[in-house]
């Protein structure tokens, strides 16, 4: 019997490459096209996927289901002849909707926050335990050097994304929400109110058995409204994080639940914003039925996902940290963990991330950044965006304390600020574009 094939178009992507992975692990054969090629199509070669670098219709088999990512235009010449052919076309979220129908548990985790930390440190302990789980979530887990795994149906972890309202197509057992803000706002055009609707619509098919747990200590989480909750939080809530210590090589906390003590965690994570995040996934995976006591030692043990707090390396006695941070409350969170560390300077580069974001937040940008010695701010990462008139890294750096502009690529960047590194400072590259070649940079630089 001839095996079902699938067709992606724009391989590559951290996303698509893992549902690829996931897809060949299962037994199915895979193809896919993206315009350069990386070490994610190379490892997608070793597991048999055929991969053309160039879209071209040729790439795309007669009979197959074509998988496209969103940046994918009606006038790509795979997408034309997918349609010619009558082919089923199918956006990634559909893909990891067949992938977590098969298993017996479904974990979702999802808000604006967290929901990469959170799914990968759930699939990092249950992993490290020997407890099967097949996973995809949105980055790298350290240690085990990927982000999706099949390894059998018992249980299926995932991060569900919300950005393009997607996340109404998922149906998960437990059902994990760290948070909800106003964010995304080129497609939740009325900000929070309709991101909350959204997430009702996947509490509105989720029955009793089905388990929803929420952070209490988030408002937005608390407009949510058509199901019971499980929570957790700092204070008032089911699962409570108490007695925390915060250092700077990580954290640890008592679980209370329900009042009552039932176990200690350490965590190598940094920040106050960690702590709710381990909590969430001790939350949910004991909520899961999982018998916690072979999962705690790994959760000691896991260091991050890449690129949230990510140390790079150290430039002239300086130590360069990169993080994924683009929203207010996630600089914030970052910035805080580093309140750790003392008699530092700290110094925050940031690449505003499309300009509906930066206009939209912009107040709220302006004061994510308190604390810090200095803040060097770059030209907007536009995403595919059209400018905005006024709203620019120039004029945003012209607002803050202790800021400078600094215009060109992130090579411009690093090239600027590396004459002024000195020892005790910290720099902290933060954004979700071109930023995260900061540190890279700088190393190279010092290698001159």
């Amino acid at each position: 019997m001839e095996k079902e094939k699938y067709h992606f178009i724009a391989i590559g992507g951290i996303g698509m490459s893992g549902l690829a992975k996931y897809l060949l692990q299962e037994g199915f054969e895979v193809s896919g096209s993206d315009i350069n090629d990386s070490k994610y199509l190379n490892e997608l070669r070793d597991l048999g996927a055929r991969i053309y670098i160039g879209h071209d219709e040729i790439n795309v088999p007669d009979k197959c289901t074509v998988v496209a990512s969103s940046a994918i235009k009606e006038n790509n010449p795979e997408i034309q002849k997918a349609k010619r052919l009558g082919l089923p076309i199918l956006h990634r979220s559909d893909v990891l909707k067949e992938l977590s129908e098969r298993s017996k548990c479904f974990i979702g985790y999802a808000g604006t926050h967290g929901k990469t930390t959170t799914s990968g440190l759930a699939a990092y302990v249950t992993d490290k335990a020997g407890l099967n789980p097949s996973y995809v979530v949105g980055g790298i887990i350290p240690d085990i050097h990927t982000n999706s795994n099949y390894k059998s149906n018992n249980y299926f972890i995932a991060e569900l994304d919300e950005s393009d309202g997607t996340v109404v197509k998922y149906n998960p057992d437990i059902f994990v929400i760290n948070n909800l803000e106003a964010d995304h706002l080129d497609f939740y055009k009325n900000g929070l109110e309709s991101l909350v609707e959204t997430f009702e619509k996947v509490l509105a098919k989720m029955n009793d058995n089905q388990k929803v747990i929420i952070n209490n200590d988030s408002s937005g989480n608390l407009m949510l409204k058509g199901h019971k909750f499980i929570t957790y939080g700092f204070n008032d809530a089911d699962y409570v994080a108490k007695n925390i210590n915060l250092t700077p090589v990580g954290s640890s906390f008592d679980v209370y639940y329900q009042g009552k003590f039932i176990d200690d965690l350490n965590i190598k994570l940094l920040g106050k914003h960690n702590v709710i995040n381990a909590l969430a996934v001790y939350a949910s995976l004991r909520e899961s039925g999982v018998d916690m006591a072979k999962l705690k030692d790994y959760f000691a043990s896991f260091t991050g996902m890449g690129r949230r707090f990510q140390y790079v390396g150290e430039v002239k006695g300086a130590v360069i940290y990169d993080d994924y941070a683009h929203h207010p409350t996630e600089i914030n969170a970052t910035l805080s963990a580093l309140a750790e560390f003392k008699d530092k300077n700290i110094i925050a580069v940031f690449q505003p991330h499309r300009y509906t974001r930066l206009k939209s937040l912009w107040s709220d940008f302006i004061n994510a950044f308190e604390g810090v010695s200095k803040v060097v701010v770059t030209d907007v990462f536009a995403a595919s965006e059209d400018r905005i008139e006024g709203i620019n890294g120039e004029n945003f750096a012209k607002q803050l304390k202790n800021a400078e502009y600094i215009s060109g690529s992130i090579q411009d960047v690093a090239k600027a600020i590396y004459p002024k590194l000195k020892k005790d400072d910290i720099v902290v590259g933060l954004g979700a574009g071109t930023i995260t070649e900061l540190g890279k940079d700088l190393l190279t630089l010092d290698k001159k």
